[in-house]
């Protein structure tokens, strides 16, 4: 929340305890994601493009499954990379 800007190829990387059904919202954002969501076997569950910021009444975004990790990115980011539900990642 609160910042200006992402550069080009970064992101913010959130690493959860457990799994679980970890929802985000882009309230106070001044710009748009893009949000990726990876279960513990470094699979994507879930994908949501060009979330735009919002400041009231802000909308969960809920991921379709469990998650242990979530990588928020720069709108765009997924198309350009044609990044899809069920591709393995690597970090």
């Amino acid at each position: 929340m609160f910042r200006s800007s992402l550069s080009g190829n970064g992101g913010m990387f959130f690493i959860f305890e457990k799994e679980g059904s970890y929802n985000f919202w882009m309230k106070n954002m001044n710009f748009a994601l893009d949000i990726i969501w990876i279960d513990a076997d470094k699979k994507i569950v879930d994908i949501r493009e060009n979330n735009q910021p919002c400041k009231e009444s802000c909308k969960s975004l809920i991921p379709a499954g469990q998650a242990k990790y979530a990588l928020e990115v720069n709108a765009g980011f997924i198309k350009k990379n044609k990044i899809k539900i069920g591709e393995q990642v690597n970090f």
